[in-house]
């Protein structure tokens, strides 16, 4: 624990005397934060002539701020207490210990104001909650990140290794994402199709691909129920019809023991909230609790992303920026992909390639996402069985491509078109059936 009354000194102190210390905290400094009237009064000029500026103020330009005789005392009084300071500060010690400082401050404040303020009922619990949240967000950091040649080894170390991507499960996918989801997280997937295309069977197969590899995925739904999208996702898994299941609870039951048994390492969480209740926030809060508890997990996937809600923005634009934003944030937080979707207009009904122009929930979502992958069918395709993939967007490598896939709809399992002559001939059975063929 640091001395706070006493680390005003050395703030202020910074603060005049370090341009770079200075802008690292300008956007958290509140006059308030200081119980020494002093440095309140200085972080007032500061801010006021950083605001307009932007930059560090001399002594000249601070000069005109100190309009009145007792400001001009005051202000040499805190040069003064300057000069009795150890100036000598380790750099991490400093801006770890300011953090601590912003944080503890900002907080005590915003309870006093709770407590002055508690009978007008100027803000409701969400909004404080909110307060809250962006004063734990405050970070000072000091890593200037990767140094391209100095920390070669680094990047060629990044570049070899094997597990830089989870496999999408689909070929073309992964060779035109450089191997498939980012293991590493910071970064949002999205499949953008018509009402009723197939996006929630293709985010469920997202959750089945990735559990085939000993990959653990939390499916958030805000629109089906869990029970449901667990129906769905054991027919996938299994390959055991979903009308199948009541007539043979005994045959699914012990496909899923046999499913879990020959791949004990993935695992697929499914939770359930109604639609527009959540926001990103609390997506992040429900991740953190599962975390906490000891639960690993690999990707998170939603469906979807119009679905969830925020109070911030006028218009519906600045709504699902904001929501993409945060959601695509989470992917940093939690270090692991987002995969999720997002609804085509009905301008995008038949055509041979859908644009991002196409996508009904503004184009927030195609300016925020690193990867965009369009569903879309013909009438003929609809006829010969075959549903398309298109890369609208895609950061980590070539866009424009199409590929057709196929939607076996009695199991809600997507392939490759061009894989399916690839497979053994009892790739469509079910795990009893391919059992009592071995």
């Amino acid at each position: 624990m640091i001395d706070l009354d006493e680390y005003e000194n050395i703030i202020a102190y910074k603060a005049l005397t370090d341009a770079a210390y200075l802008t690292s905290i300008v956007d958290y400094i509140k006059p308030e934060y200081f119980s020494n009237k002093n440095i309140a009064k200085y972080f007032e000029i500061v801010g006021d002539f950083y605001d307009k500026r932007a930059k560090l103020p001399t002594m000249t330009e601070i000069k005109p701020y100190l309009t009145t005789d007792f400001l001009k005392n005051d202000f040499k009084r805190l040069l003064k207490s300057f000069q009795t300071m150890d100036k000598v500060y380790d750099e991490a010690e400093l801006y770890a210990n300011t953090e601590q400082f912003l944080k503890e401050r900002a907080t005590w404040c915003r309870i006093l104001d709770i407590v002055e303020n508690s009978e007008q009922k100027v803000k409701n619990p969400s909004e404080v909650l909110e307060d809250f949240e962006e004063i734990v967000k405050i970070c000072l950091t000091t890593d200037q990140g990767i140094e391209l040649f100095r920390d070669r080894e680094k990047v060629v170390e990044s570049i070899l290794n094997e597990e830089l991507c989870m496999s999408s499960g689909w070929r073309w996918v992964d060779e035109n994402l450089g191997g498939g989801w980012q293991t590493v997280g910071k970064a949002l997937y999205v499949f953008a199709g018509q009402a009723n295309i197939g996006k929630s069977i293709f985010l469920g197969n997202v959750a089945a691909n990735l559990a085939e590899q000993g990959k653990s995925v939390l499916v958030i739904s805000l629109e089906m129920s869990e029970i449901l999208y667990a129906k769905r996702i054991a027919s996938n898994v299994t390959k055991i019809p979903m009308d199948d299941f009541k007539t043979d609870p005994h045959t699914l039951r012990f496909a899923l023991d046999e499913a879990h048994k020959n791949n004990p390492d993935g695992k697929i969480f499914i939770k359930e909230f109604p639609p527009s209740t959540m926001t990103p926030k609390q997506i992040g809060a429900f991740i953190k609790k599962m975390i906490d508890s000891g639960v690993h997990l690999d990707a998170v996937v939603i469906d979807y992303l119009s679905l969830l809600t925020c109070d911030k923005g006028t218009n519906s634009y600045e709504r699902i920026k904001y929501i993409c934003e945060q959601i695509r944030a989470l992917s940093y937080v939690f270090k692991i992909p987002f995969i999720s979707a997002a609804q085509l207009n009905r301008g995008s009904i038949d055509k041979d390639k859908p644009g991002m122009d196409g996508l009904a929930e503004s184009l927030a979502i195609a300016m925020t996402a690193d990867v965009i992958l369009s569903i879309f069918q013909s009438e003929e395709d609809l006829e010969m069985g075959i549903i398309k993939l298109g890369m609208m967007k895609n950061r980590f490598g070539p866009k424009g491509m199409v590929q057709a896939m196929r939607i076996y709809f009695d199991t809600l399992t997507v392939r490759q078109s061009d894989e399916e002559e690839e497979v053994m001939g009892d790739e469509d059975l079910s795990i009893l059936e391919r059992l009592s063929i071995d």
